[in-house]
């Protein structure tokens, strides 16, 4: 594959499991009846806000993750072939 591909592709799955992540992390925190949309800054509202924050980091992390072991792979089938 190109590198302008591989690099398309790899700002895409990060970009995508990053929102995934944020979002996984908006939900839990609405399930446990936390607004991060509340007026001012509560407790509460900072705490949402780091959920969400702390969600995307980990969706993130997990592309990351996902994408070396495929790269591993990958290097373990060119060697396996040679």
């Amino acid at each position: 594959m190109a590198s302008a591909q591989k690099m398309l592709l790899e700002g895409v799955s990060d970009a995508v499991c990053f929102m995934l992540g944020a979002l996984a992390g908006y939900g839990l925190g609405q399930a446990v009846g936390i607004d991060i949309f509340e007026q001012g800054y509560s407790g509460s509202g900072m705490v949402g806000i780091l959920m969400v924050g702390l969600g995307g980091g980990a969706g993130l992390h997990i592309a990351r993750i996902i994408r070396g072991r495929q790269k591993a792979k990958e290097r373990l089938h060119e060697a396996e072939t040679d």
